[in-house]
Formats: structure tokens, C-alpha cells, sequence
């Protein structure tokens, strides 16, 4: 079940890719932003693990950023009520609903339904890491092509006050999420029959008790 279901998450975000890449007549740039990344990292632990156990804190992380990417889309970037509204064209194409929808959910019910891991609560600070180097990365970025991928980190527009302000709010915010992913698995853990736990999982989760 959990090969199944890390494999169906793997194959999402790799297709995802493939049609955006088929959308968009093979533009690189579409590298640039964090829907794609995310769904690399999500798509190579994924896979990774049908075939050997990948340590349940790198599990984590791949889970949190594809959430990122499909809350982020939904509530902010295709919500006409919010702020950060921006008209998207291949709203309805297949690469949306794949990395913006399908994949999100798959990693969360792989997560939380299916391996239920049992990790400890700081790791919804450690898992900040990457989010924090995309921001950096993109900001010098656009420091030199004078672009930013999303319009709440867009220094041309909101300057370095409203930048500051908009990226301590995503951190609190994800660190909250992390949490969430956490707490939930535990409430989870507990509701359902227990998953079966393999070998270097067992040894990875007595390491994060030391």
C-alpha cells in the first residue's frame, strides 16, 4: 500500500511536469518557480522510496512543500478575492490540476493515512530550510533580472518592507503547517490500526528520540 501510493505521488508530479513542460514549448525558466521544485523533491523522494526506505524526516519535507505549492496556488495566486490574485491562463490544463491539486493531496494522504511516521515536532522547524533558501535564491535572482517568480516577494512592487513583512508571515505560516502535518499524523496514529514500520525506520525514529 505504501509502494502504491508513493509511486502514484511520484508518477503525478513527473507528469505534471512533463505536460507543463509540453504547455509551455519546453521553457526552463518554469524551473524557476517553487511549484516546480517542489514537485521535483517530491516527485525524486517518492520515488526514491518505492524502492528502499527514505528516512521519514525527508518524507516530511517533500510532504510540506507540496502542500506549500497547493495551498499557496489555491488560496492566494487563483483566489480572485485575494491580494496576490494573478489570472492564469492554463488554469483548467492538466499540468494545473496535476502539480497544484493532485499531487498535493497524494502526498498528504501517503503521509497521514498511509505511513502515519512518527516524528518529532521540531522537525516543522528544520523542514523551514528549504522554503527559506527559495526565498533567498529567488531574491538575488531578481535582484539581477529585475523578476520575481510570485508577487508577494516581488521587490519592485511591495519594496524590501512589504517583502519582509510577507515572508516572515510564509514562515510562521509553514512552520505552523509543518506542525499541523505532525500533529495530524499523531492524531492518526492513534485513530487508526498502526502502520507497519520497517527496519531503518524503526532505527531511524529511536536515532530522533536520542
Amino acid at each position: 500500500m505504501q509502494q502504491t501510493f508513493r509511486a502514484l505521488t511520484a508518477v503525478c508530479a513527473v507528469a505534471g511536469i512533463a505536460f507543463l513542460m509540453h504547455w509551455n514549448h519546453g521553457d526552463w525558466n518554469s524551473f524557476v518557480y517553487f511549484t516546480v521544485q517542489s514537485s521535483v523533491i517530491v516527485a525524486a523522494v517518492s520515488a526514491v522510496a518505492v524502492f528502499r526506505e527514505v528516512p521519514a524526516w525527508l518524507r516530511g519535507a517533500a510532504t510540506l512543500y507540496s502542500c506549500i505549492t497547493g495551498i499557496v496556488y489555491h488560496s492566494l495566486l487563483a483566489n480572485r478575492a485575494s491580494p496576490f490574485y494573478q489570472p492564469d491562463s492554463g488554469l483548467w490544463e492538466m499540468h494545473n490540476i496535476l502539480l497544484h491539486s493532485l499531487t498535493p493531496i497524494l502526498a498528504a494522504v501517503t503521509w497521514l493515512l498511509i505511513e502515519r511516521e512518527r516524528v518529532r515536532w521540531w522537525y516543522a522547524a528544520v523542514w523551514l530550510a528549504y522554503p527559506l533558501g527559495y526565498l533567498v535564491f529567488a531574491l538575488v535572482r531578481g535582484a539581477f533580472v529585475h523578476e520575481y517568480p510570485y508577487p508577494f516577494i516581488d521587490v519592485n512592487k511591495l519594496h524590501a518592507g512589504g517583502v519582509t513583512q510577507t515572508s516572515l508571515g510564509f514562515t510562521v505560516a509553514f512552520f505552523l503547517l509543518g506542525l499541523l502535518l505532525i500533529g495530524l499524523g499523531a492524531v492518526l496514529r492513534r485513530a487508526l490500526p498502526p502502520a507497519p514500520v520497517s527496519d531503518q525506520d524503526a532505527r531511524v525514529e529511536d536515532a530522533a528520540r536520542i
